[in-house]
């Protein structure tokens, strides 16, 4: 026990503090600066924050899933999930410090939360757990989306990186549905969204 929890532990401090690795190369790597104004440069900084802060939230979400699922189908998933979601997080790191931002003050904050809903939604069972996971990548999909849209028209690193990342957050919500996800019922559904949009709101500023 007292092991695993130093594992776990440090996972946090990784993910919190440390560099994300990453075995793909970073979207839009060779693609030229955009020519923004200040004022973009700061609101696609503001966006590429709030996308990290969502994969610290993931991170936290999926290692509090795995440590409560009694599938080890389920925990292979999650894992796989997980380590493409730490790639997001390279890549976001590596945009924001291109833009001349900063990583969000409350990231251990957040990551405590997805820690503990996490576990609670493995405790619930596999069924429940995957359906969990399914609902969080389409919704992370939705704001994926919506800042596609806000993105200025020329700002072709930041488009990459976004456009992949939806990719593979639909491919691991079809995943966790093909493998017994369970729907989640609405109550639930619209509290994730709720407690979503006050992260992403709160994120875009702090």
């Amino acid at each position: 026990m007292l092991d695993q929890a130093i594992v776990e532990f440090d996972k946090a401090l990784r993910t919190l503090f440390a560099p994300a690795p990453t075995s793909r190369p970073v979207p839009g790597a060779e693609l030229p600066e955009a020519d923004m104004t200040p004022a973009e440069r700061q609101h696609v900084a503001a966006l590429m924050r709030i996308n990290h802060c969502g994969e610290i939230c993931a991170q936290a979400l999926y290692q509090g899933q795995s440590l409560t699922s009694r599938d080890p189908n389920v925990r292979k998933a999650l894992a796989q999930a997980a380590w493409e979601e730490t790639e997001h997080l390279n890549w976001t790191e590596t945009r924001i410090a291109e833009l001349g931002g900063r990583k969000s003050l409350l990231n251990p904050l957040w990551y405590a939360g997805s820690l503990a809903l996490g576990v609670l939604a493995g405790k619930l069972g596999d069924a429940w757990n995957l359906g969990f996971l399914a609902e969080t990548e389409r919704q992370v999909e939705g704001h994926i989306e919506s800042h596609l849209q806000q993105l200025p028209a020329h700002d072709g690193k930041s488009r990459e990186i976004l456009d992949r990342m939806k990719s593979d957050e639909m491919r691991h919500a079809e995943t966790a549905v093909a493998q017994g996800a369970r729907e989640l019922p609405e109550v639930a559904r619209t509290a994730m969204k709720w407690s979503s949009r006050l992260m992403t709101r709160t994120s875009y500023y702090v």
